[in-house]
Protein backbone atom coordinates (compact mmCIF):
# COMPACT_ATOMS: atom_id res chain seq x y z
CA UNK A 1 0.00 0.00 0.00
CA UNK A 2 2.96 2.60 1.32
CA UNK A 3 4.73 2.00 -1.89
CA UNK A 4 1.70 2.53 -4.37
CA UNK A 5 0.99 5.59 -2.33
CA UNK A 6 4.26 6.90 -2.82
CA UNK A 7 4.16 5.89 -6.41
CA UNK A 8 0.76 7.79 -7.14
CA UNK A 9 1.86 11.08 -5.40
CA UNK A 10 5.11 11.27 -7.67
CA UNK A 11 2.59 10.51 -10.64
CA UNK A 12 1.31 13.33 -9.34
CA UNK A 13 4.23 15.63 -9.58
CA UNK A 14 4.85 14.99 -12.55
CA UNK A 15 1.71 15.31 -14.22
CA UNK A 16 1.97 18.78 -13.01
CA UNK A 17 5.01 19.35 -14.52
CA UNK A 18 4.37 17.87 -17.50
CA UNK A 19 1.48 20.33 -17.86
CA UNK A 20 2.64 23.37 -16.32
CA UNK A 21 6.59 23.28 -16.94
CA UNK A 22 5.52 21.72 -20.58
CA UNK A 23 3.70 24.91 -21.19
CA UNK A 24 6.39 27.37 -19.84
CA UNK A 25 9.23 25.10 -22.22
CA UNK A 26 6.98 25.64 -24.96
CA UNK A 27 6.44 29.34 -24.55
CA UNK A 28 10.02 29.55 -24.94
CA UNK A 29 9.34 27.79 -28.57
CA UNK A 30 7.48 30.30 -29.91
CA UNK A 31 9.71 32.86 -28.68
CA UNK A 32 12.59 31.34 -30.68
CA UNK A 33 10.10 30.74 -34.24
CA UNK A 34 7.92 34.25 -33.67
CA UNK A 35 10.28 35.83 -36.45
CA UNK A 36 12.17 38.93 -36.51
CA UNK A 37 12.77 41.36 -34.17
CA UNK A 38 9.69 43.86 -35.29
CA UNK A 39 7.47 40.71 -36.74
CA UNK A 40 7.94 39.02 -33.00
CA UNK A 41 7.98 41.40 -31.12
CA UNK A 42 4.16 40.96 -30.18
CA UNK A 43 4.30 37.70 -29.19
CA UNK A 44 7.77 37.71 -27.64
CA UNK A 45 6.35 40.73 -25.41
CA UNK A 46 2.97 38.00 -24.60
CA UNK A 47 5.10 35.26 -23.85
CA UNK A 48 7.27 37.19 -21.63
CA UNK A 49 4.06 39.10 -19.92
CA UNK A 50 2.88 35.44 -19.19
CA UNK A 51 5.51 33.97 -17.95
CA UNK A 52 6.79 36.23 -15.64
CA UNK A 53 4.64 35.62 -12.67
CA UNK A 54 4.76 32.15 -12.55
CA UNK A 55 7.25 30.63 -14.50
CA UNK A 56 9.88 29.33 -12.02
CA UNK A 57 6.63 28.06 -9.64
CA UNK A 58 6.60 25.26 -11.97
CA UNK A 59 9.96 23.86 -11.27
CA UNK A 60 8.42 23.65 -7.89
CA UNK A 61 6.93 19.64 -9.54
CA UNK A 62 9.86 18.55 -10.53
CA UNK A 63 12.01 19.41 -7.41
CA UNK A 64 9.26 17.26 -5.78
CA UNK A 65 9.61 14.37 -8.17
CA UNK A 66 13.48 14.11 -7.59
CA UNK A 67 12.77 14.02 -3.85
CA UNK A 68 9.55 11.52 -4.22
CA UNK A 69 11.78 8.95 -6.21
CA UNK A 70 15.17 9.33 -4.72
CA UNK A 71 13.76 8.87 -1.07
CA UNK A 72 11.42 6.17 -1.72
CA UNK A 73 12.67 4.31 -4.70
CA UNK A 74 16.48 4.72 -4.37
CA UNK A 75 17.51 1.81 -6.68
CA UNK A 76 15.16 3.27 -8.98
CA UNK A 77 16.41 7.16 -8.62
CA UNK A 78 20.24 5.65 -8.70
CA UNK A 79 19.76 3.15 -11.62
CA UNK A 80 17.76 6.53 -13.21
CA UNK A 81 20.35 9.25 -12.90
CA UNK A 82 23.63 6.80 -13.94
CA UNK A 83 22.52 5.44 -17.41
CA UNK A 84 20.54 8.39 -18.14
CA UNK A 85 23.06 10.79 -17.04
CA UNK A 86 23.85 12.17 -20.34
CA UNK A 87 20.29 13.86 -20.84
CA UNK A 88 19.54 14.35 -17.66
CA UNK A 89 23.14 16.54 -17.30
CA UNK A 90 21.79 18.19 -20.45
CA UNK A 91 18.54 19.10 -19.40
CA UNK A 92 19.87 20.68 -15.83
CA UNK A 93 21.92 22.64 -17.41
CA UNK A 94 19.48 23.72 -20.13
CA UNK A 95 16.87 24.96 -17.23
CA UNK A 96 19.79 26.72 -15.66
CA UNK A 97 21.09 28.83 -19.01
CA UNK A 98 17.24 29.39 -19.77
CA UNK A 99 16.32 30.75 -16.04
CA UNK A 100 19.63 32.83 -15.65
CA UNK A 101 19.16 34.43 -19.67
CA UNK A 102 15.92 34.67 -19.21
CA UNK A 103 15.97 36.71 -15.67
CA UNK A 104 18.69 38.99 -17.40
CA UNK A 105 17.17 39.55 -21.14
CA UNK A 106 15.59 42.51 -19.37
CA UNK A 107 18.75 43.81 -18.03
CA UNK A 108 20.79 43.48 -20.91
CA UNK A 109 23.16 47.10 -21.76
CA UNK A 110 22.88 46.44 -25.44
CA UNK A 111 20.85 44.74 -28.45
CA UNK A 112 23.33 41.93 -29.03
CA UNK A 113 23.25 40.94 -25.61
CA UNK A 114 19.62 40.77 -25.64
CA UNK A 115 19.75 39.12 -28.52
CA UNK A 116 22.59 36.45 -26.96
CA UNK A 117 20.37 35.72 -24.18
CA UNK A 118 16.71 35.81 -26.49
CA UNK A 119 18.66 32.62 -28.36
CA UNK A 120 20.15 31.09 -25.14
CA UNK A 121 15.97 31.26 -23.30
CA UNK A 122 14.66 30.09 -26.90
CA UNK A 123 16.82 27.58 -27.69
CA UNK A 124 17.19 26.12 -24.10
CA UNK A 125 13.45 25.97 -23.85
CA UNK A 126 13.25 23.85 -26.91
CA UNK A 127 15.79 21.41 -25.54
CA UNK A 128 15.12 20.89 -22.00
CA UNK A 129 11.82 19.08 -22.81
CA UNK A 130 13.06 17.44 -25.42
CA UNK A 131 16.02 15.51 -22.94
CA UNK A 132 13.45 15.50 -20.32
CA UNK A 133 11.20 13.22 -23.23
CA UNK A 134 14.26 11.19 -23.97
CA UNK A 135 14.36 9.95 -20.59
CA UNK A 136 11.19 8.77 -20.06
CA UNK A 137 11.32 7.29 -23.22
CA UNK A 138 14.45 5.15 -22.35
CA UNK A 139 12.55 4.00 -19.00
CA UNK A 140 9.42 3.35 -21.19
CA UNK A 141 11.36 1.67 -23.44
CA UNK A 142 13.08 -0.70 -21.09
CA UNK A 143 16.50 0.59 -21.62
CA UNK A 144 17.50 1.40 -17.59
CA UNK A 145 18.66 -1.77 -16.14
CA UNK A 146 18.82 -2.28 -12.71
CA UNK A 147 22.61 -0.98 -11.08
CA UNK A 148 24.70 1.76 -10.93
CA UNK A 149 25.15 2.80 -14.46
CA UNK A 150 24.33 -0.31 -15.72
CA UNK A 151 22.90 0.26 -19.15
CA UNK A 152 24.36 2.04 -22.23
CA UNK A 153 24.61 5.54 -21.59
CA UNK A 154 24.67 6.69 -24.99
CA UNK A 155 22.24 3.99 -26.53
CA UNK A 156 19.60 4.06 -23.72
CA UNK A 157 17.85 7.39 -24.98
CA UNK A 158 19.10 7.49 -28.57
CA UNK A 159 16.52 4.85 -29.92
CA UNK A 160 13.38 5.71 -31.62
CA UNK A 161 11.44 5.34 -28.94
CA UNK A 162 13.18 7.97 -26.38
CA UNK A 163 13.94 10.27 -29.57
CA UNK A 164 10.25 10.10 -30.41
CA UNK A 165 8.90 10.75 -26.74
CA UNK A 166 11.68 13.73 -26.90
CA UNK A 167 9.79 15.29 -30.04
CA UNK A 168 6.82 14.46 -28.77
CA UNK A 169 7.75 16.94 -25.43
CA UNK A 170 8.77 19.61 -27.43
CA UNK A 171 5.37 19.74 -29.54
CA UNK A 172 3.55 18.86 -27.05
CA UNK A 173 4.60 22.06 -24.75
CA UNK A 174 4.04 23.87 -27.51
CA UNK A 175 0.71 23.45 -28.03
CA UNK A 176 0.26 24.00 -24.37
CA UNK A 177 1.93 27.14 -24.74
CA UNK A 178 -0.34 28.62 -27.43
CA UNK A 179 -3.60 27.53 -25.66
CA UNK A 180 -2.31 29.24 -22.68
CA UNK A 181 -1.10 32.22 -24.26
CA UNK A 182 -4.08 32.80 -26.62
CA UNK A 183 -6.11 33.08 -23.27
CA UNK A 184 -3.67 35.51 -22.28
CA UNK A 185 -4.20 37.56 -25.05
CA UNK A 186 -7.85 37.41 -24.47
CA UNK A 187 -7.62 38.82 -21.21
CA UNK A 188 -5.38 41.68 -22.55
CA UNK A 189 -7.84 42.64 -25.32
CA UNK A 190 -5.44 42.07 -28.16
CA UNK A 191 -7.15 40.34 -31.14
CA UNK A 192 -3.80 39.99 -33.58
CA UNK A 193 -2.01 37.81 -30.67
CA UNK A 194 -5.25 36.00 -30.03
CA UNK A 195 -5.71 35.01 -33.66
CA UNK A 196 -1.71 34.85 -34.06
CA UNK A 197 -1.79 31.95 -30.84
CA UNK A 198 -4.84 30.04 -32.40
CA UNK A 199 -3.07 29.42 -35.89
CA UNK A 200 -0.60 28.41 -33.72
CA UNK A 201 -2.71 25.98 -30.89
CA UNK A 202 -4.63 24.62 -34.52
CA UNK A 203 -1.48 23.64 -36.12
CA UNK A 204 0.77 22.39 -33.10
CA UNK A 205 -2.20 20.63 -32.10
CA UNK A 206 -3.24 19.06 -34.80
CA UNK A 207 0.98 18.08 -35.23
CA UNK A 208 0.86 15.88 -31.42
CA UNK A 209 -2.36 14.46 -32.76
CA UNK A 210 -0.17 13.08 -35.64
CA UNK A 211 2.40 12.61 -34.06
CA UNK A 212 0.64 10.45 -31.35
CA UNK A 213 -0.97 8.51 -33.48
CA UNK A 214 2.28 7.59 -35.79
CA UNK A 215 3.80 7.00 -32.25
CA UNK A 216 1.49 3.71 -31.93
CA UNK A 217 3.61 1.76 -34.10
CA UNK A 218 6.57 3.19 -32.70
CA UNK A 219 6.02 1.85 -29.04
CA UNK A 220 4.63 -1.70 -30.86
CA UNK A 221 8.08 -2.22 -32.61
CA UNK A 222 10.28 -0.79 -29.59
CA UNK A 223 8.23 -1.85 -26.37
CA UNK A 224 5.48 -4.55 -27.07
CA UNK A 225 4.62 -4.84 -23.34
CA UNK A 226 3.79 -0.96 -23.02
CA UNK A 227 2.04 -1.47 -26.36
CA UNK A 228 -0.58 -4.07 -24.69
CA UNK A 229 -0.83 -2.07 -21.82
CA UNK A 230 -1.66 1.03 -23.92
CA UNK A 231 -4.30 -1.17 -25.60
CA UNK A 232 -6.26 -2.43 -23.27
CA UNK A 233 -7.12 -2.30 -19.51
CA UNK A 234 -6.77 1.40 -17.81
CA UNK A 235 -3.74 2.53 -20.21
CA UNK A 236 -6.58 2.29 -23.23
CA UNK A 237 -9.29 4.23 -20.87
CA UNK A 238 -6.92 6.94 -20.44
CA UNK A 239 -5.73 7.12 -24.22
CA UNK A 240 -9.89 7.29 -25.60
CA UNK A 241 -9.71 10.30 -22.68
CA UNK A 242 -6.50 11.98 -24.23
CA UNK A 243 -7.96 11.69 -27.49
CA UNK A 244 -11.43 12.98 -26.87
CA UNK A 245 -9.86 15.88 -24.66
CA UNK A 246 -7.54 16.72 -27.44
CA UNK A 247 -10.27 16.70 -29.91
CA UNK A 248 -12.78 19.37 -27.88
CA UNK A 249 -9.27 21.01 -27.55
CA UNK A 250 -9.32 21.86 -31.08
CA UNK A 251 -12.52 22.64 -31.66
CA UNK A 252 -12.56 25.17 -28.57
CA UNK A 253 -9.50 26.82 -30.20
CA UNK A 254 -10.78 26.79 -33.45
CA UNK A 255 -13.91 28.82 -31.61
CA UNK A 256 -11.34 31.18 -29.69
CA UNK A 257 -12.62 29.78 -26.74
CA UNK A 258 -9.08 29.64 -24.75
CA UNK A 259 -10.15 29.58 -21.20
CA UNK A 260 -12.01 26.41 -21.44
CA UNK A 261 -9.49 24.89 -23.82
CA UNK A 262 -6.40 24.96 -21.69
CA UNK A 263 -8.25 22.77 -19.25
CA UNK A 264 -9.02 20.35 -22.13
CA UNK A 265 -5.40 20.31 -23.20
CA UNK A 266 -4.27 19.80 -20.08
CA UNK A 267 -6.66 17.19 -19.10
CA UNK A 268 -5.75 15.56 -22.58
CA UNK A 269 -1.92 15.49 -21.71
CA UNK A 270 -2.25 14.62 -18.25
CA UNK A 271 -4.17 11.06 -19.42
CA UNK A 272 -1.29 10.24 -21.42
CA UNK A 273 0.91 10.38 -18.46
CA UNK A 274 -2.10 8.35 -16.45
CA UNK A 275 -1.95 6.05 -19.88
CA UNK A 276 1.88 5.65 -19.21
CA UNK A 277 1.80 4.64 -15.72
CA UNK A 278 -1.15 2.55 -16.31
CA UNK A 279 0.63 0.12 -19.03
CA UNK A 280 3.73 -0.13 -17.13
CA UNK A 281 2.36 -1.30 -14.40
CA UNK A 282 3.32 -2.66 -11.77
CA UNK A 283 7.11 -2.28 -12.99
CA UNK A 284 8.93 1.32 -12.10
CA UNK A 285 11.69 0.15 -14.45
CA UNK A 286 10.23 -2.23 -16.73
CA UNK A 287 11.28 -5.27 -16.73
CA UNK A 288 13.41 -5.37 -14.40
CA UNK A 289 12.09 -3.70 -11.34
CA UNK A 290 8.38 -3.61 -9.82
CA UNK A 291 7.27 -0.39 -7.45
CA UNK A 292 7.33 -2.65 -4.29
CA UNK A 293 11.47 -4.33 -5.10
CA UNK A 294 11.65 -0.80 -5.92
CA UNK A 295 10.78 0.66 -2.21
CA UNK A 296 12.44 1.78 0.74
CA UNK A 297 11.34 0.78 3.96
CA UNK A 298 8.07 1.11 5.21
CA UNK A 299 9.13 3.52 7.52
CA UNK A 300 10.47 5.90 5.10
CA UNK A 301 7.54 5.76 3.06
CA UNK A 302 5.33 6.57 5.82
CA UNK A 303 7.54 9.67 7.12
CA UNK A 304 7.39 10.23 3.13
CA UNK A 305 4.04 9.70 2.77
CA UNK A 306 2.87 11.93 5.31
CA UNK A 307 5.61 15.15 4.90
CA UNK A 308 4.52 14.92 0.94
CA UNK A 309 0.37 15.24 2.03
CA UNK A 310 1.51 18.24 4.45
CA UNK A 311 3.19 19.72 1.83
CA UNK A 312 0.51 19.66 -0.81
CA UNK A 313 -1.49 20.96 1.44
CA UNK A 314 0.83 23.79 1.63
CA UNK A 315 1.46 23.77 -1.78
CA UNK A 316 -1.40 23.91 -3.83
CA UNK A 317 -3.46 26.46 -2.67
CA UNK A 318 -0.59 28.94 -2.34
CA UNK A 319 0.01 28.13 -6.29
CA UNK A 320 -3.62 28.19 -6.94
CA UNK A 321 -3.15 31.90 -5.33
CA UNK A 322 -0.51 32.62 -7.54
CA UNK A 323 -2.35 31.55 -10.25
CA UNK A 324 -5.30 33.55 -10.15
CA UNK A 325 -3.38 36.71 -9.55
CA UNK A 326 -1.78 35.67 -12.98
CA UNK A 327 -4.93 35.16 -14.42
CA UNK A 328 -6.56 38.02 -13.25
CA UNK A 329 -3.65 40.39 -14.54
CA UNK A 330 -2.65 41.58 -11.47
CA UNK A 331 0.84 40.35 -11.47
CA UNK A 332 0.97 41.13 -15.31
CA UNK A 333 4.64 42.28 -16.97
CA UNK A 334 4.73 44.48 -19.42
CA UNK A 335 7.32 44.46 -21.88
CA UNK A 336 9.06 47.95 -22.20
CA UNK A 337 10.16 48.69 -26.18
CA UNK A 338 14.26 48.71 -25.95
CA UNK A 339 15.38 52.42 -28.13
Amino acid sequence: MLPELAAGFTLVGLTAYVVLGGADFGAGFWDLTAGGAKRGAGVRAMVKRGMSPVWEANHVWLIFVLVMLWTAFPEAFGSITSTLAVPLFLAGLGIVLRGGAFALKGEAATIAEARALGATFALASVLVPFFLGTTVGAIAAGEVPVGNAAGDEWASWTGPLPLFVGVLGVVTGAHLAAVFLGADSQRAGRPELVDAFRRRALGSGIMAGALAIAGVAVVESEAPRLYDGLTSGAGLACVLVSAAAGLATLWLEWRERFEVARYTAAAAVAAIVAGWAAAQEPYLLPPHLTVSEAAAPDETLLALVIAASVGLLLLIPALAWLFRLAVSGTLAYEEKPRP
